[in-house]
């Protein structure tokens, strides 16, 4: 939307950080059953400008899992409305810690077979 964006047009790339960590936390709730809480980000590159109206699209991949934690590596692709093809405008990989019914770090369960 164009609150989102900055003079020239152009999606602040918040915005689009935002929407990494919620598709990283929905790949972690899925993986561990449950709350998951953000703890890291590793180094972010804006590769290319997403202006209003194009269609932003998040694919997110658990990369590797620890005792109490997971790292998720995130996309973003891009494409125009006047387009067909995509283009990567971003990647990220994010830190994220299991977390119990008190707040506190739980194990991440064994991965279903």
């Amino acid at each position: 939307m164009p609150a989102d964006t900055n003079p020239a047009g152009d999606i602040f790339g918040g915005w689009l950080m935002s929407q990494m960590d919620l598709a990283a936390g929905n790949a972690a709730s899925r993986r561990t059953h449950g709350r998951c809480a953000t703890v890291a980000v590793e180094a972010m590159s804006f590769h290319a400008p997403v202006q209003v109206g194009d269609e932003v699209s998040l694919y997110a991949d658990v990369v590797s899992t620890g005792r109490t934690s997971l790292r998720i590596q995130v996309e973003a692709w891009c494409r125009s409305r006047t387009e067909e093809h995509s283009v990567r405008v971003t990647s990220a990989v994010f830190t994220f810690v299991a977390l119990d019914a008190h707040g506190r770090p739980r194990p991440v369960p064994p991965e279903a077979r």
